[in-house]
């Protein structure tokens, strides 16, 4: 059903805190423009826990507006099981595409939790769902024994996996097959997990490199695995800034350098300073001073 690049978009603010609009609808138009597959909107880089729901609402609202038809998904990441399925119920009358779903946040749930409340969130929005496993952000593990209590219902069409083991993704495959869209959600393994099968790639890096990103998978599906991984390794500086406690505005301040926007991040996160954001500056511009050319796709 999904495959692809899939950027997990981040929100933009203005000065005074409020959703900034008109800036979300420039910077999703530039992953569209380069070729991404679908949005994916008020997750971790969204800064999803630090928006109201009616926030979320209408940052997927925006993204509809210039998603071209692909789809938008929204995360649903509460820390309660009713306030995840009343969510998910908004997003489906608000139009959502599907939802990307935590398994929960806050507690942590054993696996009988676990199930229950992918299903219990599942069957309130009626939409398909991507699963987020992610054990070391969430420390709930949706493993091979989950997927196949889930693997019945048909709302379920996808996974996100973020376990940081790469070996995953082959297990994923040898179980299940193709009943799951199997999608990689760490930046740094990317290259990894699409050369041993997954089919998406949900992004971070992308949102100030979409060209490069799109190039990478572009090229892993044609085969030209060369070309992709000399991209990969000259992106490789960059995409570590994803594997981060400060992902957001690392993320952020790659944004203001390479397209122009700002780092306004919601308390209590603050942007970068000091040595923090020098460090990461100097990341960002060696990468943006030595970009590769990209191939002819």
């Amino acid at each position: 059903m999904w495959a692809g690049i899939f950027p997990a978009v981040t929100s933009k603010f203005t000065k005074d805190d409020n959703l900034d609009h008109a800036e979300m609808e420039r910077c999703f138009s530039l992953l569209m423009d380069a070729g991404c597959d679908g949005l994916i909107v008020a997750g971790s880089l969204g800064e999803g826990p630090m928006l109201s729901h009616d926030e979320k609402l209408e940052v997927l609202e925006t993204a509809k507006r210039v998603a071209n038809g692909k789809p938008v998904l929204l995360t649903i990441n509460e820390a309660a099981t009713r306030e995840g399925a009343a969510l998910a119920k908004r997003a489906a009358r608000a139009g959502a595409n599907g939802l990307m779903l935590v398994p929960s946040p806050i507690y942590h749930t054993d696996p009988e939790e676990t199930v229950t409340t992918l299903k219990a969130v599942a069957a309130a929005g009626e939409l398909p769902v991507m699963i987020y496993s992610n054990r070391i952000a969430y420390r709930v593990d949706v493993t091979n024994e989950i997927l196949g209590e889930l693997a019945s219902d048909d709302l379920f069409v996808a996974i996100k996996e973020s376990s940081d083991d790469v070996r995953r993704t082959t297990d994923i495959i040898n179980t299940f097959g193709t009943r799951f869209d199997l999608f990689t959600g760490v930046d740094n393994l990317a290259f990894e997990a699409l050369t041993a099968g997954a089919i998406g790639w949900v992004a971070g890096l992308v949102t100030a490199f979409p060209k490069e990103t799109v190039a990478i998978y572009k090229l892993v599906q044609a085969g030209r695995y060369e070309e992709a991984l000399r991209i990969y390794r000259w992106f490789r500086p960059l995409l570590d800034l994803d594997v981060s406690t400060y992902l957001v505005q690392n993320i952020k301040l790659a944004e203001v350098l390479e397209i122009g926007t700002n780092d306004r991040v919601r308390l209590p996160r603050q942007p970068l300073r000091g040595a923090r954001r020098e460090a990461v500056e100097l990341i960002v511009r060696n990468a943006i001073a030595s970009r590769p050319t990209l191939p002819v796709l």
